[in-house]
């Protein structure tokens, strides 16, 4: 069988946990200092100032659709984000659900992220204040141009890379050009921390939101001199502070057991996007495809692609799905086609203004929803892996 993931957690990283838990006394297991020694060693990788660890990329976003809705009134002009039409569930709907009106973009068709042209349109038509990049299986669209559209018309940026953890920019890595980004850690994924994700932020009252978000609402997690700030407002003494909830919250920590599996990923996270990219290039390279194929290196061709999967759009999908299924290699729609044909999308966004918008998608909807899937990319591969799933496509793609 060749698998679309592989599991990054090894016998040295399950050994190692095993020599933290036998310490006499035991460790403390919740969330506790080495959940505190992740946070800070995933920032400085990544290089941004904080990093908030919770129990999935799903909860990262969130963490961070909740804590925009938290500083609306001071950080936004309006409720109106726009999100890609490829993308995911818990992308788009931690905003549905914090009350942001959703607005589609389609897809680029060489890279899978937000279509520039149609983007600019849309800030021109819909003037929204905020936009959710989502990087696309590794790759990452032109910053240069995006950052340059988003200054120009006042959109704040947030960034979802769970899909593309130590991709490049010009030398800048993912999760970086966002006001916020996420990450995830779930299994399969660049790094495995069993169930996982991350917030990044360089600004630190979103960092003390997301703080008292992830757990209950509480302040205690805050530095001495905000701690103060909130007793001193809502007049409460030191005893009830460890109980008082300033924020309508949730409770999406994760524990310190994961942040000990983390701290261990994160020693070999250079080496997974080397094999992922290397992996790519092989793909890239004998892939015969003219209806349709990735194309990530028009601006960047000296970074790092840390590919998740290798997409693949052509008219006889069925057939070549078939054919790599009997052949015993895992295959799966593209991600999960368009959003905007999801039920949960319909029925949220049927009385919103920007409900017609969800039939002015014409690549995601018509292409990658009706002819996408990807085939396995994952450090775990071998050449001959890669060469048997490239012959196979090919059979059916090939001019």
């Amino acid at each position: 069988m060749i698998s679309l993931v592989n599991d990054t957690i090894d016998s040295d990283d399950i050994n190692h946990l095993i020599q933290w838990l036998s310490q006499d006394p035991p460790p403390r297991l919740t969330k506790g200092q080495k959940t505190l020694e992740f946070e800070k060693k995933f920032a400085e990788y990544v290089g941004t100032k904080h990093a908030v660890y919770v129990n999935s990329g799903s909860s990262a976003n969130l963490a961070m659709a909740f804590t925009l809705k938290e500083l609306y009134s001071n950080r936004l002009i309006n409720n109106k984000i726009v999100v890609p039409a490829v993308s995911w569930s818990t992308s788009i709907s931690p905003f549905i659900q914090a009350g942001f009106d959703v607005i589609f973009c389609d897809a680029d068709k060489s890279n899978l992220g937000l279509d520039l042209d149609t983007l600019e349109e849309i800030f021109i038509k819909e003037k929204p204040s905020t936009l959710l990049m989502v990087n696309v299986l590794g790759f990452v669209t032109d910053m240069d141009r995006l950052n340059a559209l988003c200054l120009k018309w006042g959109v704040l940026l947030l960034e979802d890379s769970c899909e593309t953890m130590g991709s490049t920019f010009n030398g800048k890595k993912t999760g970086t050009f966002g006001s916020m980004s996420t990450f995830s850690m779930f299994f399969g994924h660049h790094i495995s921390t069993i169930e996982g994700g991350m917030v990044c932020t360089d600004d630190d009252e979103y960092y003390k939101i997301l703080l008292m978000l992830r757990s209950h609402g509480w302040a205690r997690d805050l530095d001495e001199k905000t701690q103060k700030e909130y007793k001193e407002k809502y007049k409460v003494d030191d005893f009830n502070n460890l109980y008082t909830f300033y924020l309508p919250a949730f409770n999406l920590r994760a524990t310190d057991l994961q942040a000990v599996i983390g701290l261990k990923q994160l020693d070999k996270l250079d080496d997974i996007h080397e094999k992922r990219f290397a992996n790519f290039k092989l793909y890239d390279k004998q892939i015969n495809n003219s209806y349709w194929k990735v194309n990530p290196y028009t601006q960047y061709k000296d970074d790092i692609v840390s590919n998740f999967a290798y997409p693949v759009i052509h008219p006889k999908k069925n057939e070549i799905v078939k054919e790599l299924i009997k052949n015993d290699i895992e295959v799966r729609h593209l991600i999960c086609g368009s959003m905007a044909k999801q039920p949960f999308v319909i029925t949220e966004c049927i009385n919103h203004p920007s409900y017609h918008r969800l039939d002015k998608l014409p690549f995601a909807n018509n292409e990658v929803h009706e002819f996408g899937f990807y085939v396995p990319n994952n450090p775990g591969l071998t050449e001959d892996d890669i060469n048997k799933v490239c012959s196979i496509i090919n059979n059916f793609t090939k001019d």
